[in-house]
């Protein structure tokens, strides 16, 4: 780790890059806000914005559930309740038994009340609210290595057919699209990454760092290949200012928020681009 240590210090040679803390951080943002960027245009086309919220909130039962249940890993116990809520969510949404905005909030809520109900009393409870991109480990590298070429590799799978599902249901259809399973898997990969980001972002800012760089991207993106990087620049761009502001910003206001400040610099992204979309378009 310390040859790593050395590597970012030589390339960013900036105060608030020295301390090991800080580094490990970034790497997180590094690894973290591209899969979260890409993830996010799949989820603004599809106009599941609300979907994946609900999929945070999940996070705080599945905690929940899994310490009454006994289940020792969080991560585990979030991971799977939150594969369950995307695939019943999912379900719902295709039996057209009521508005998709209807269904989403109806989950949304029952997620949130149920964690909040079980976690109230537990420690670890606020933390889950709102992260700690700066609690990163380093045996959290690893996984976050690995989750990252995955997670674009599924995310390239399924984008044609959920694109092509998204613009045009029976074109999809009449093309031999499983258009069933390409949204369950989305949904399962969507549920899977938010599980893991969750601990790190949060649930209050998980939904915004998955839809603002992406829905940024898509106000002066041409090509849905323009959409997919632009997303991705303008998601690692906010990951890094965020990080470097809010170590400025600690001098000033202790106990800030790292998670926020990024958050903040993809709305300030947003603002920006929104005048541009009619320009662009």
């Amino acid at each position: 780790m310390e040859t790593l240590y050395g590597i970012v210090r030589a390339i960013l040679p900036f105060e608030c890059f020295r301390d090991e803390f800080m580094i490990l951080g970034l790497l997180a943002v590094l690894l973290l806000t591209p899969l979260l960027a890409l993830l996010g245009t799949m989820a603004v086309n599809r106009r599941m914005a609300f979907f994946s919220d609900a999929l945070g909130h999940s996070a705080l039962a599945g905690a929940g559930l899994g310490m009454l249940l006994g289940i020792q890993s969080q991560l585990i116990a979030m991971i799977l309740f939150g594969v369950i809520w995307a695939i019943l969510i999912s379900r719902i949404n295709r039996s057209g038994g009521a508005s998709a905005d209807t269904v989403i909030s109806v989950f949304s809520s029952g997620g949130i009340a149920l964690g909040l109900l079980v976690l109230a009393r537990e420690k670890g409870f606020s933390k889950l609210m709102a992260g700690d991109i700066l609690g990163v480990l380093p045996e959290d590298l690893p996984f976050l290595a690995l989750a990252l070429p995955v997670g674009v590799g599924i995310w390239a799978l399924l984008y044609n057919p959920l694109l092509l599902t998204a613009v045009n249901p029976a074109l999809a259809q009449s093309r031999g699209v499983k258009t069933k399973g390409a949204e369950y898997a989305f949904a399962v990969l969507l549920a899977v990454v938010v599980m893991l980001a969750i601990q790190w972002v949060g649930v209050l800012l998980i939904n915004a760092l998955l839809i603002l760089p992406a829905a940024a991207a898509r106000n002066i993106s041409r090509t849905a290949a323009q959409h997919a990087l632009l997303s991705v620049v303008i998601g690692l761009v906010c990951g890094v200012a965020g990080l470097a502001i809010s170590y400025y910003l600690a001098y000033a206001v202790p106990g800030i928020s790292a998670g926020a400040a990024i958050v903040l610099c993809a709305v300030v992204c947003y603002g920006i681009t929104l005048p541009l979309r009619r320009t662009v378009r």
